[in-house]
């Protein structure tokens, strides 16, 4: 009997940034040398893919690989992780201006699956406390 894998569900994860500056913000969403200070430990960047890597590269190591399929300035990019099997999933880190703070305000749209949703908001809120860390925002 063939097992039909469960779709991925979507995660929106939103916090707001202290800094109203869109270069600022544009620069730690689309950056790779920023991007790697709070999400991964290195991103290589190969024309529209993303190395992400994890770990240390002389040992233990996670990699993942992701195309760049949108990119609007100063509003946000969209990865598609190229060993996905779910085709509706997709890493998104949008920035928004808040109207009641004028500050911006990042959403962050990742999929999981549904017994895998706590770990995955841990794992964001681990990435959103590095992004504070190295940048105080």
């Amino acid at each position: 009997i063939k097992q039909r894998k469960m779709s991925k569900q979507q995660v929106l994860i939103e916090r707001e940034l202290q800094s109203n500056s869109k270069n600022r913000i544009w620069s730690i969403i689309s950056d790779t040398d920023k991007l790697s200070r709070w999400i991964a430990d290195e991103i290589q960047e190969e024309g529209k893919k993303l190395h992400f890597i994890w770990g240390d590269l002389q040992n233990s190591h996670d990699s993942r690989m992701a195309t760049i399929a949108k990119k609007v300035k100063y509003h946000y990019i969209r990865l598609k992780w190229t060993d996905e099997e779910d085709s509706n999933a997709f890493l998104e880190l949008r920035m928004e201006k808040s109207n009641i703070s004028d500050n911006y305000v990042l959403f962050i749209t990742d999929f999981a699956e549904p017994d895998d949703i706590d770990t995955m908001e841990d794992l964001w809120a681990d990435n959103l406390d590095r992004l504070h860390q190295f940048s105080g925002l």
